[in-house]
């Protein structure tokens, strides 16, 4: 039998250093100063945002997993502009990012009218 250590293990993870740059930026309305040259997901995740979206069936809070654009999980509308992968976009000053809570519309092409649009979706 091996004896345990009782030393905590070495962390997985190195913050960068304090002395960076850092950017104002918006989330559900309040603001927040966030490092930059970091994605956005990244940059939430410094300033303590744990709920980036809720799913579109059950409400489930989700929040970042893979971090390099495979998952899905970290789904964010910014700038007015929904479904955008957080982890794939890079922070920047300004920016307006919102939680994004369950599914989302696409909007009608434009020269279409809405009404038309679902005229022949029930036709079908």
């Amino acid at each position: 039998m091996t004896a345990q250590s009782t030393q905590a293990p070495a962390p997985l993870f190195k913050t960068l250093t304090d002395g960076e740059t850092r950017v104002d930026i918006w989330f559900n309305g309040h603001s927040l100063s966030v490092p930059a040259e970091r994605s956005v997901a990244a940059a939430l995740l410094a300033a303590g945002v744990s709920r980036f979206r809720a799913t579109p069936v059950s409400g489930a809070p989700r929040a970042p997993f893979c971090m390099m654009g495979a998952c899905f999980e970290c789904l964010v509308e910014i700038d007015g502009v929904p479904s955008r992968q957080s982890c794939m976009v890079p922070v920047r000053a300004g920016m307006h990012i919102r939680s994004q809570e369950g599914a989302r519309d696409l909007p009608p092409e434009p020269g279409t009218n809405a009404d038309t649009l679902e005229e022949n979706a029930h036709a079908r």
